[in-house]
């Protein structure tokens, strides 16, 4: 029987979508699944969920629920993969640390989850967590593989990749919508047929290659993004293709605090030109915190519920290593010369092969120059990073901080200083000790 163990359990959406997936997969029908959380009540609240579906699928899955971290060890045990989905900190306190402190410093954010300061800390409180699961499962599951899907993805995949023998491959799910919301950007029908290829780094990879029949279409799509006059929610995206000529995974939002270029003090009518969404991922928190309210009723009270398989890689992963028949996604690996201007203690993104034999990331050369530099700007901060958790020298901090192009660009180097020890305090009882 397969094992699959959930890490984070109580993100109900999110555990519908990856375990639903494996239950309505009739490859993996008769799954072992384990739900780990430390909170009781969203616990309860997918173990009901996951049991309406696992009955209605006809799915023959076992799904035990562990509470707690005294718990946790048997929630691995003989696992096969593990899903990891945790939220260190959650929205509330840590979030809202993350947003409101650097506003202090006239430093403004739009998502925070995987670069800048807001991408720093929440690295820093998640990274010694997961080096405890890869403990537990050295202990008792040490062959299984870990998938992991909490952010920023880069950090925390490279802390397990690099400071573990974990087998480890980061998940995001922007490189399967990538041409979609390009083509629903310029107003052109997403095409089944057409060809991508696509590498960088979590986040911001790069569409490389967008061709049907042979032919590249980027001409046509550059055309049709030139043309465009009014607002809409991709902007920051059609100006970075527009400037370095290639399209990038991630949306706006988020793309917006990678560079230097769109949130400006200096020029705050870039913020309504590119329709940039300050603090939107707050408001999301709020909104699904509200809407959970009435949703949870559906999710965890209807004996009717179903599921119908999404573009989550999880899944695919599952059933290509159990069955041998082969699945390509996009998997965030460590940089063994696959791109070959990147630097190579780095996590890349990259197209993978996953079969029975694990997931064989395949080789990409040099990117497009204009697109490395830009991979590096981000790269630095993630290896700095990734040294503030491994030394817990706080000179680490500061200096991927300082690295940061939005920090970079907005405060003084002693502002940059002054928002980490200020971070670092407001983080206390989440953050191991730094010297």
């Amino acid at each position: 029987m397969v094992k699959v163990t959930f890490m984070g359990a109580g993100s109900t959406v999110f555990a519908k979508n990856v375990l639903g997936d494996c239950m309505c997969t009739p490859a993996l029908h008769g799954l072992d699944i384990a739900l780990y959380d430390i909170d009781p009540l969203r616990l309860e609240e997918s173990q009901k969920m996951l049991d309406a579906i696992n009955r209605n699928c006809g799915a023959e899955a076992t799904i035990r629920s562990y509470l707690g971290v005294e718990n946790r060890r048997e929630a691995l045990r003989g696992a096969d993969f593990v899903v990891n989905a945790i939220q260190v900190g959650l929205y509330d306190p840590c979030t809202i640390i993350d947003f409101e402190v650097p506003k202090k410093f006239g430093l403004r954010q739009t998502i925070a989850d995987t670069l800048g300061i807001g991408g720093i800390f929440r690295a820093l409180r998640t990274i010694p967590v997961m080096l405890d699961f890869a403990e537990d499962m050295k202990a008792v599951c040490p062959n299984a593989w870990f998938l992991n899907y909490t952010n920023p993805m880069a950090m925390l995949t490279g802390a397990m990749l690099r400071q573990t023998d974990i087998k480890t491959v980061g998940l995001c799910h922007s490189v399967q919508v990538c041409a979609e919301s390009l083509f629903k950007s310029i107003g052109m029908d997403n095409d089944p047929d057409i060809q991508t290829r696509i590498a960088g780094i979590n986040h911001m990879a790069w569409l490389l290659e967008i061709t049907k029949d042979g032919k590249d279409l980027y001409p046509e799509i550059k055309a049709k993004a030139a043309a465009l006059t009014e607002k809409h929610d991709n902007m920051v995206r059609l100006e970075i293709m527009k400037r370095f000529g290639y399209y990038v995974t991630e949306s706006s939002e988020h793309n917006a605090e990678y560079m230097p270029f769109f949130i400006k003090d200096k020029y705050p009518e870039l913020i309504e030109r590119f329709n940039i969404p300050l603090d939107e991922y707050p408001r999301r928190c709020i909104r699904q915190i509200e809407d959970w309210k009435t949703r949870s009723k559906t999710l965890t009270e209807d004996p009717t519920l179903s599921h119908e398989r999404t573009h989550e890689y999880a899944s695919y992963i599952i059933e290509a290593m159990v069955t041998d028949k082969p699945y390509k996604i996009g998997g965030n690996v460590l940089n063994t010369g696959l791109i070959t201007n990147l630097p190579r203690n780095a996590v890349v993104e990259v197209p993978c092969l996953v079969d029975r034999s694990g997931v064989c990331p395949t080789y990409i050369g040099d990117l497009p120059e204009q697109l490395a530099a830009l991979n590096r700007t981000n790269i630095n901060v993630q290896l700095l990073t990734l040294e503030a958790a491994r030394t817990l020298k706080k000179d680490y901090i500061y200096q991927a901080a300082m690295m940061d192009p939005h920090l970079q660009s907005e405060l003084s180097i002693d502002d940059i200083v002054a928002l980490c020890d200020a971070l670092i305090d407001a983080h206390k009882g989440w953050l191991p000790e730094y010297h």
